[in-house]
């Protein structure tokens, strides 16, 4: 395969690279004086280096590997399989932190089954709807609905365990992604925009109707809290409202150009981890709106480039991959800005390549030698053809 080397797509490498060194400064800057001898920012550099090492490897075994390989029924059902069983595992014999139980401890190191989860349904539906995408497009909506029951009901049970775990955030990401790629696949595009219009009108009026007439309810659990705080953090910024107050606070101090690398006044104990769920504050606040915009930017231009490879793509099932990749990150990178700004709720949910986090790194790296895998296979099929051309010619 050393072919490939000709074909990496630098359009994709480089900011991979690049938010993977933002990354690295910002979890060092970020975990700084963590104190009394319990992580310090040192511990957590090594941790997240030894995150980024491995997921360079990842992706360059990845890009390296056939692709049919990762569209295996064998390869596939091991995967799917072993996910279930860890989040069965969780769901079982998980200790609760902060709510919600989502890792597995190997070794000083934590599994989260569900970001496995979501790289596991993009590839099975791909595989899935490429070939039954004629006997979609072919079909009326319902008909065309039942030759996908089996795939979504198995989907739709995943993202049930990771709801139940509970990682809110991680069900909706799964569901967007099936419902992208579902409807990506072969229907009308004005029943993809019904069902996104829909899902938000049904999504609005239930935020609506929970933070109006059942907060007293939602007022005794943990996710509840969250839910609230969101719509009035001020008013509950002693409580769950408190990050989110203070995530404002660190963006407003940062200003347009920063208080400085390594300066910032929210990290030290306000915000509570905030190398995770709270890195962007973090950078808006030591690197101002610029850097923060920097890093969305990078973020962006890496999603526009996924599509571009998807809309390029002359295979189906390589459009379906592409597709799933870039709503995956595109919905994390969404719901993880609109948290720390207090547009949407706290849902736990990380910013893609830049908090820290082993599982979500992996399985991000893994995507990004999926996604290099795609490009140089279709630049490489173009030049095949085009030098066909040239002997017919």
């Amino acid at each position: 395969m050393s072919w490939k080397i000709r074909y990496i797509d630098y359009y994709v490498l480089v900011p991979y690279l690049a938010l993977c060194l933002i990354s690295a400064i910002m979890v060092f800057s970020a975990s700084g004086l963590r104190g009394k001898g319990v992580d310090t920012n040192t511990t957590i550099l090594i941790k997240q280096l030894i995150f980024i090492v491995a997921g360079f490897a990842v992706c360059a075994f990845v890009y390296f590997s056939k692709l049919k390989i990762w569209k295996s029924p064998g390869i596939l059902a091991i995967a799917i399989i072993a996910d279930i069983i860890m989040l069965l595992y969780l769901l079982l014999f998980g200790r609760s932190v902060n709510g919600a139980s989502a890792w597995i401890s190997v070794a000083g190191f934590n599994i989260q089954p569900s970001e496995i989860a979501k790289l596991v349904i993009i590839l099975y539906l791909a595989r899935i709807l490429d070939r039954r995408q004629h006997v979609i497009g072919r079909n009326p909506v319902v008909k065309a609905i039942k030759q996908l029951a089996w795939p979504l009901g198995l989907t739709v049970f995943i993202a049930m365990l990771v709801l139940l775990q509970p990682d809110t955030g991680g069900l909706m990401i799964i569901m967007t992604i099936v419902v992208v790629m579902v409807v990506a696949s072969g229907f009308r595009i004005t029943l993809g925009l019904g069902i996104f219009g829909f899902g938000a009108a049904f999504a609005g009026g239930a935020y609506y109707l929970a933070i109006t007439k059942l907060s007293g309810f939602l007022s005794h659990s943990y996710q509840g809290k969250r839910l609230l705080a969101a719509a009035n953090p001020f008013a509950m910024q002693r409580g769950a409202g408190k990050q989110l107050v203070n995530s404002m606070y660190a963006i407003n101090h940062g200003g347009l150009f920063g208080v400085g690398l390594g300066n910032s006044q929210m990290k030290l104990g306000y915000l509570p981890e905030p190398y995770t769920d709270f890195i962007l504050s973090v950078i808006s606040e030591e690197l101002g709106m610029i850097g923060g915009l920097v890093v969305i930017g990078l973020l962006v231009f890496l999603i526009w480039r996924i599509l571009r490879i998807g809309i390029r793509s002359r295979s189906a099932y390589r459009t379906m991959l592409m597709y799933g990749i870039a709503t995956m990150i595109f919905v994390q990178m969404s719901f993880n800005v609109g948290a720390v700004l207090g547009l949407l709720p706290i849902t736990g949910v990380t910013l893609p390549f830049i908090s820290y986090g082993g599982s979500s790194m992996i399985i991000l790296a893994a995507s990004m030698g999926i996604v290099l895998n795609v490009s140089a296979a279709e630049a490489h099929d173009r030049d095949l053809n085009k030098e066909a051309k040239e002997l017919n010619n």
